[in-house]
Protein backbone atom coordinates (compact mmCIF):
# COMPACT_ATOMS: atom_id res chain seq x y z
CA UNK A 1 0.00 0.00 0.00
CA UNK A 2 1.66 3.69 -1.13
CA UNK A 3 0.62 5.96 1.52
CA UNK A 4 1.46 9.90 0.31
CA UNK A 5 2.25 11.78 3.79
CA UNK A 6 2.62 15.56 3.43
CA UNK A 7 4.42 17.43 6.47
CA UNK A 8 7.24 14.61 6.75
CA UNK A 9 9.63 16.78 8.00
CA UNK A 10 7.18 18.52 10.54
CA UNK A 11 6.57 16.88 14.25
CA UNK A 12 3.79 14.26 13.19
CA UNK A 13 5.34 13.73 10.02
CA UNK A 14 8.70 12.64 11.61
CA UNK A 15 7.10 10.26 14.64
CA UNK A 16 5.33 8.88 11.54
CA UNK A 17 8.32 8.08 9.41
CA UNK A 18 10.14 6.65 13.01
CA UNK A 19 7.34 4.61 13.78
CA UNK A 20 5.99 1.05 12.80
CA UNK A 21 3.87 2.21 9.96
CA UNK A 22 7.41 3.02 7.87
CA UNK A 23 7.84 -0.41 8.23
CA UNK A 24 4.23 -1.87 7.88
CA UNK A 25 3.70 0.19 4.54
CA UNK A 26 5.61 2.18 1.44
CA UNK A 27 5.31 5.73 2.53
CA UNK A 28 6.42 8.72 0.23
CA UNK A 29 7.03 11.61 2.03
CA UNK A 30 8.34 14.04 -1.09
CA UNK A 31 10.06 17.34 0.04
CA UNK A 32 9.17 20.67 -1.14
CA UNK A 33 10.39 20.56 -4.66
CA UNK A 34 8.82 17.48 -5.56
CA UNK A 35 5.42 18.38 -4.28
CA UNK A 36 4.49 22.13 -3.28
CA UNK A 37 0.96 21.61 -2.68
CA UNK A 38 0.21 24.87 -2.83
CA UNK A 39 0.96 24.43 -6.91
CA UNK A 40 -1.99 22.67 -8.64
CA UNK A 41 0.04 22.29 -11.44
CA UNK A 42 2.99 20.45 -9.46
CA UNK A 43 0.04 18.72 -6.98
CA UNK A 44 -1.86 17.38 -10.16
CA UNK A 45 1.85 16.56 -11.76
CA UNK A 46 2.58 14.51 -8.90
CA UNK A 47 -1.03 12.27 -8.50
CA UNK A 48 -0.31 12.09 -12.38
CA UNK A 49 3.00 10.31 -12.07
CA UNK A 50 2.53 8.32 -8.60
CA UNK A 51 0.33 5.19 -7.87
CA UNK A 52 -0.93 6.65 -3.87
CA UNK A 53 -3.67 4.37 -1.74
CA UNK A 54 -4.08 6.76 1.16
CA UNK A 55 -2.92 10.04 1.95
CA UNK A 56 -2.07 11.35 5.59
CA UNK A 57 -2.29 15.44 5.36
CA UNK A 58 -0.33 16.52 7.92
CA UNK A 59 1.21 19.38 6.35
CA UNK A 60 0.26 22.82 7.72
CA UNK A 61 1.60 26.28 7.66
CA UNK A 62 2.35 26.96 11.39
CA UNK A 63 0.42 30.18 12.91
CA UNK A 64 2.06 29.45 16.76
CA UNK A 65 4.24 32.74 18.53
CA UNK A 66 7.82 31.14 16.64
CA UNK A 67 6.25 31.03 13.29
CA UNK A 68 9.23 32.42 10.76
CA UNK A 69 5.93 33.95 8.70
CA UNK A 70 2.45 33.49 10.27
CA UNK A 71 0.73 35.11 7.17
CA UNK A 72 -1.74 34.16 4.85
CA UNK A 73 -2.45 30.66 6.84
CA UNK A 74 -5.92 30.75 6.21
CA UNK A 75 -4.57 30.92 2.23
CA UNK A 76 -1.67 28.79 2.76
CA UNK A 77 -3.65 26.06 4.05
CA UNK A 78 -7.12 25.85 2.58
CA UNK A 79 -5.42 25.56 -0.78
CA UNK A 80 -3.02 23.16 0.16
CA UNK A 81 -6.02 21.16 0.99
CA UNK A 82 -8.27 21.61 -1.77
CA UNK A 83 -5.59 20.51 -4.04
CA UNK A 84 -5.21 17.23 -2.57
CA UNK A 85 -9.25 17.26 -2.77
CA UNK A 86 -9.26 18.04 -6.61
CA UNK A 87 -6.97 14.68 -7.21
CA UNK A 88 -9.24 12.59 -4.71
CA UNK A 89 -10.17 10.32 -8.09
CA UNK A 90 -5.95 9.13 -7.78
CA UNK A 91 -6.63 7.78 -4.11
CA UNK A 92 -8.73 5.61 -2.31
CA UNK A 93 -8.81 7.79 1.30
CA UNK A 94 -7.32 10.72 2.86
CA UNK A 95 -6.68 10.99 6.52
CA UNK A 96 -6.91 14.49 8.10
CA UNK A 97 -4.60 15.38 11.28
CA UNK A 98 -6.98 17.85 12.17
CA UNK A 99 -7.44 20.35 15.52
CA UNK A 100 -9.94 20.65 18.65
CA UNK A 101 -9.38 24.63 17.09
CA UNK A 102 -12.38 23.54 14.89
CA UNK A 103 -14.46 23.93 18.17
CA UNK A 104 -13.69 28.18 18.71
CA UNK A 105 -11.13 28.73 20.83
CA UNK A 106 -13.40 31.71 22.51
CA UNK A 107 -16.34 29.05 23.48
CA UNK A 108 -14.44 26.16 24.57
CA UNK A 109 -16.05 23.59 26.87
CA UNK A 110 -14.95 20.87 28.98
CA UNK A 111 -15.03 17.78 26.85
CA UNK A 112 -16.54 18.64 23.92
CA UNK A 113 -18.21 16.34 21.43
CA UNK A 114 -18.21 15.60 18.03
CA UNK A 115 -21.62 17.14 17.44
CA UNK A 116 -20.45 20.89 19.29
CA UNK A 117 -18.72 21.29 15.24
CA UNK A 118 -21.12 24.17 14.32
CA UNK A 119 -22.06 25.69 17.04
CA UNK A 120 -19.73 28.66 16.61
CA UNK A 121 -17.12 29.61 13.85
CA UNK A 122 -13.34 30.47 14.82
CA UNK A 123 -12.95 34.23 14.83
CA UNK A 124 -9.00 33.30 14.27
CA UNK A 125 -7.72 32.31 11.00
CA UNK A 126 -5.98 29.07 12.23
CA UNK A 127 -9.62 27.74 13.55
CA UNK A 128 -11.22 28.99 10.80
CA UNK A 129 -9.51 27.21 8.38
CA UNK A 130 -9.56 24.22 10.27
CA UNK A 131 -13.52 24.77 10.17
CA UNK A 132 -13.98 25.23 6.64
CA UNK A 133 -12.26 22.31 6.14
CA UNK A 134 -14.34 20.44 8.34
CA UNK A 135 -17.35 21.79 6.87
CA UNK A 136 -16.42 20.10 3.16
CA UNK A 137 -15.33 16.90 4.35
CA UNK A 138 -18.98 16.36 6.13
CA UNK A 139 -19.99 15.83 2.32
CA UNK A 140 -16.66 13.88 1.45
CA UNK A 141 -17.00 10.17 1.39
CA UNK A 142 -13.25 9.35 1.52
CA UNK A 143 -11.79 11.65 3.82
CA UNK A 144 -11.83 11.53 7.92
CA UNK A 145 -10.83 14.33 10.38
CA UNK A 146 -8.98 13.51 13.19
CA UNK A 147 -9.39 16.20 15.89
CA UNK A 148 -5.88 16.13 17.56
CA UNK A 149 -6.25 18.58 20.96
CA UNK A 150 -3.12 18.63 22.54
CA UNK A 151 0.13 16.81 21.43
CA UNK A 152 3.42 16.18 22.51
CA UNK A 153 6.82 14.08 21.65
CA UNK A 154 10.37 14.50 20.32
CA UNK A 155 10.94 16.66 17.61
CA UNK A 156 8.33 19.55 18.70
CA UNK A 157 9.32 23.17 19.14
CA UNK A 158 11.04 22.44 22.50
CA UNK A 159 11.01 26.83 23.21
CA UNK A 160 7.36 26.98 22.69
CA UNK A 161 5.52 23.40 23.23
CA UNK A 162 4.36 23.49 27.03
CA UNK A 163 5.83 19.66 27.89
CA UNK A 164 8.64 19.63 25.73
CA UNK A 165 9.45 23.44 27.24
CA UNK A 166 9.59 22.38 30.94
CA UNK A 167 11.35 19.32 30.47
CA UNK A 168 14.41 20.98 28.38
CA UNK A 169 14.18 23.64 31.05
CA UNK A 170 14.76 20.77 34.07
CA UNK A 171 17.35 19.07 32.46
CA UNK A 172 19.12 22.49 33.05
CA UNK A 173 17.83 23.34 36.25
CA UNK A 174 15.91 26.02 35.40
CA UNK A 175 12.74 27.35 36.59
CA UNK A 176 9.39 25.69 35.35
CA UNK A 177 7.43 28.14 33.95
CA UNK A 178 3.95 28.38 32.93
CA UNK A 179 1.25 31.40 31.89
CA UNK A 180 -1.66 30.34 33.68
CA UNK A 181 -3.05 26.89 34.91
CA UNK A 182 -5.83 25.41 32.63
CA UNK A 183 -7.38 21.47 32.01
CA UNK A 184 -5.72 20.17 28.73
CA UNK A 185 -5.80 17.46 26.58
CA UNK A 186 -2.41 16.06 25.87
CA UNK A 187 -1.49 12.98 23.47
CA UNK A 188 1.45 11.22 23.16
CA UNK A 189 2.49 11.35 19.72
CA UNK A 190 3.27 7.73 19.57
CA UNK A 191 -0.57 6.99 20.39
CA UNK A 192 -1.49 8.34 17.44
CA UNK A 193 -0.15 5.81 15.42
CA UNK A 194 -2.32 2.92 16.40
CA UNK A 195 -5.33 5.21 15.06
CA UNK A 196 -3.74 5.98 11.93
CA UNK A 197 -3.04 2.55 11.66
CA UNK A 198 -7.11 1.66 11.98
CA UNK A 199 -8.17 4.45 9.52
CA UNK A 200 -5.67 3.20 7.36
CA UNK A 201 -7.04 -0.09 7.30
CA UNK A 202 -10.94 0.63 8.27
CA UNK A 203 -13.27 2.84 6.78
CA UNK A 204 -15.09 5.00 10.08
CA UNK A 205 -18.52 5.45 11.02
CA UNK A 206 -18.38 8.78 10.51
CA UNK A 207 -16.47 11.83 9.37
CA UNK A 208 -14.87 13.07 12.14
CA UNK A 209 -13.37 11.54 15.38
CA UNK A 210 -11.88 13.74 18.99
CA UNK A 211 -8.58 12.25 19.20
CA UNK A 212 -8.01 12.73 22.90
CA UNK A 213 -6.76 10.74 25.65
CA UNK A 214 -9.05 9.53 28.38
CA UNK A 215 -8.49 11.96 30.77
CA UNK A 216 -8.03 15.47 31.32
CA UNK A 217 -4.91 16.99 32.93
CA UNK A 218 -4.07 20.50 34.99
CA UNK A 219 -0.94 21.55 33.47
CA UNK A 220 0.23 22.12 36.98
CA UNK A 221 -0.50 18.01 37.49
CA UNK A 222 2.25 17.78 34.12
CA UNK A 223 4.71 20.38 36.33
CA UNK A 224 4.42 18.24 39.39
CA UNK A 225 5.26 14.83 36.98
CA UNK A 226 7.98 16.52 35.56
CA UNK A 227 9.45 17.70 38.60
CA UNK A 228 9.18 13.86 39.95
CA UNK A 229 10.61 12.49 36.70
CA UNK A 230 13.52 14.59 37.12
CA UNK A 231 14.19 14.03 40.45
CA UNK A 232 14.73 18.17 41.24
CA UNK A 233 13.10 20.10 43.13
CA UNK A 234 12.82 23.20 40.78
CA UNK A 235 10.46 26.92 41.46
CA UNK A 236 7.27 26.82 39.70
CA UNK A 237 6.70 30.31 38.43
CA UNK A 238 2.73 30.86 36.64
CA UNK A 239 2.30 34.37 35.66
CA UNK A 240 -1.56 34.75 35.69
CA UNK A 241 -3.40 33.48 38.84
CA UNK A 242 -6.27 31.41 38.69
CA UNK A 243 -7.53 28.69 36.28
CA UNK A 244 -7.78 28.85 32.19
CA UNK A 245 -10.45 28.03 29.99
CA UNK A 246 -10.51 24.02 29.92
CA UNK A 247 -8.91 22.75 26.05
CA UNK A 248 -10.25 19.01 26.20
CA UNK A 249 -12.45 16.71 23.87
CA UNK A 250 -15.09 13.74 24.17
CA UNK A 251 -13.41 10.68 22.96
CA UNK A 252 -16.28 8.53 22.85
CA UNK A 253 -16.74 8.03 19.09
CA UNK A 254 -13.01 7.01 18.87
CA UNK A 255 -13.37 4.59 21.77
CA UNK A 256 -16.74 3.08 20.29
CA UNK A 257 -14.66 2.32 17.05
CA UNK A 258 -11.65 1.19 18.00
CA UNK A 259 -12.53 -0.85 21.27
CA UNK A 260 -8.97 -1.79 22.08
CA UNK A 261 -7.80 1.77 22.27
CA UNK A 262 -5.13 2.66 24.76
CA UNK A 263 -2.98 5.36 25.68
CA UNK A 264 0.64 5.55 27.34
CA UNK A 265 0.58 6.73 31.03
CA UNK A 266 1.16 10.31 31.38
CA UNK A 267 4.10 9.83 33.82
CA UNK A 268 5.16 6.72 31.40
CA UNK A 269 4.91 9.11 27.95
CA UNK A 270 7.26 12.14 30.44
CA UNK A 271 9.46 9.84 31.24
CA UNK A 272 10.34 8.72 27.48
CA UNK A 273 10.54 12.23 26.23
CA UNK A 274 12.80 13.18 29.50
CA UNK A 275 14.96 10.45 28.68
CA UNK A 276 14.78 11.57 24.54
CA UNK A 277 15.95 14.86 25.52
CA UNK A 278 18.78 13.93 27.67
CA UNK A 279 20.04 11.42 25.15
CA UNK A 280 19.87 14.63 22.84
CA UNK A 281 21.07 17.07 25.30
CA UNK A 282 23.68 18.76 22.82
CA UNK A 283 20.30 19.55 20.01
CA UNK A 284 19.16 22.11 23.20
CA UNK A 285 19.72 25.50 23.04
CA UNK A 286 20.14 26.85 26.57
CA UNK A 287 19.43 30.44 25.61
CA UNK A 288 16.15 29.35 23.55
CA UNK A 289 15.19 28.61 27.25
CA UNK A 290 15.29 31.97 28.85
CA UNK A 291 12.93 33.59 27.48
CA UNK A 292 8.94 32.16 27.15
CA UNK A 293 7.44 33.14 24.05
Amino acid sequence: MNILLTGGSGFIGKNILESFLAQKYHIIAPRHQELDLIDENSADHFFKNNQIDIVIHAACKPGHRNAKDPTNLFYHNTRMFFNLIRNAKYFKKMIITGSGAVYDHRYYQPKMKEAYFGEHIPADEHGFNKYVIGKYIEHMDKVVDLRIFGIFGKYEDYTIRFISNLICKAIFDLPLTMRQNRKFDYLYVDDLMPILDYFIQHTGKHRAYNVTPNKSLELSEIVQKIKTVCGKDLPIKIAKPGLGLEYSGDNTRLRQEITNLQFTPMDNAIKYLYDWYLENKKLIHKEALMVDK
